[in-house]
């Protein structure tokens, strides 16, 4: 943005905090404090660059009034340098933090997606007396139900404030799991949904929301950096069954999502209505055209060719060597067919805009 005090969410511009500088929290979640202010927080890229080992440097933070303007608030849960194997370790890949206030202990529950080896993916949960940190480490190589996580969201019930986990179960199948009471685990009790056999069919991203009672699943497909068709579905409870509603971007051609892939909805909680897709640009250098290679993974996971002449024919456009630090933000609000959601463009909005 060009104003040190915009007025209005420009949708895949850059976007820069209160001191001028670009936002670094990816893979992104809002949260309100406990004043009634909004806290967006996720994963900070700064360092990331073409070529580079850093795949992170922590968990940014950002406070806002109007969620136009946001103030750096800096990390809330730094990099560990001097151990390379920790999971907070830049090199570790650390994904998609996603932070749950717990209503009885008031603790703040951080759940971490970590890489590492793709083959090996598992989750770190860290919990801190204040939602801006310190945060400590109380689990660490957690592979829920004994799979590999890979995306997911937390969600917490607001009338009995039980928990629930949706992640990607890699390269297979969305699972929702039950939370322990504490948040820092899971209970055993699990439901499957949307199996596919192989990326980039697979629904990676799960961002849930509730509306007038309904629950609503956004998944993305699963092809890297590169954007996908994002996909919608609908259940009477958190385990379903889902019934899939279709593309939840309708109106863009390129059926890449505007070249965006949601980590997150937010409900705005003085609105009547005003739902906000939370969404990453990660690759603003790559036309419509070019990001459309979803044949490639599916010709790479299905063996008609080798993980060789894959790498070769995607090219640039490969996890490992984007520069992540120049992604851009797509947030936009939803809008409800009756029960059916919908996301389109906006050149700008506000949040002002809406009741």
């Amino acid at each position: 943005m060009t104003s040190q005090h915009p007025t209005a969410i420009r949708p895949g511009q850059p976007w820069l905090d209160t001191s001028g500088n670009r936002i670094q929290a990816h893979g992104g979640s809002i949260i309100v404090a406990e004043d009634g202010r909004f806290v967006w927080y996720g994963e900070n890229k700064e360092f990331t660059t073409a070529g580079s080992p850093t795949w992170h440097w922590g968990v940014r933070a950002y406070v806002s009034d109007d969620l136009i303007n946001w103030e750096d608030r800096g990390l809330i849960i730094p990099p560990v340098l001097d151990d390379p194997t920790s999971p907070l370790h830049p090199e570790q890949m650390m994904d998609r933090p996603h932070i749950l206030r717990h209503p009885v202990s008031g603790r703040y529950v951080c759940w971490l997606k970590i890489m590492g080896a793709v083959s090996t993916q598992s989750s770190t949960v860290l919990e801190a007396d204040d939602l801006f940190g310190p945060y400590r480490i109380v689990r660490e190589g957690l592979r829920p139900l004994d799979m590999d996580a890979g995306d997911f969201d937390l969600v917490t019930d607001p009338t009995d404030g039980k928990g629930y986990y949706y992640f990607e179960r890699v390269h297979s199948e969305l699972i929702c799991a039950d939370l322990t009471t504490d948040y820092t685990g899971v209970t055993g009790y699990y439901s499957t949904h949307f199996p596919q056999p192989h990326p980039p069919l697979v629904r990676e991203a799960p961002a849930y929301f509730r509306r007038n009672g309904r629950h609503y699943l956004i998944t993305s497909g699963t092809s890297g950096y590169l954007p996908n068709p994002s996909e919608v579905a609908s259940a009477d409870s958190y385990h379903g069954p889902w019934t899939v509603l279709g593309d939840i971007h309708p109106s863009d051609t390129t059926r890449t999502s505007f070249r965006s892939q949601i980590s997150s909805v937010f409900r705005h909680p003085g609105k009547k209505d005003l739902y906000i897709a939370l969404g990453d640009r990660w690759r603003p250098d790559l036309s419509p055209e070019q990001s459309d290679r979803r044949e490639l993974y599916a010709a790479r996971f299905t063996g008609r060719i080798s993980h060789e002449d894959f790498v070769t024919a995607l090219g640039p456009a490969l996890d490992t060597t984007a520069s992540t630090q120049t992604a851009d933000y797509v947030w936009l609000p939803l809008r409800f067919n009756g029960e059916v959601p919908v996301i389109e463009w906006h050149d700008e909005w506000s949040p002002e805009d809406f009741e």
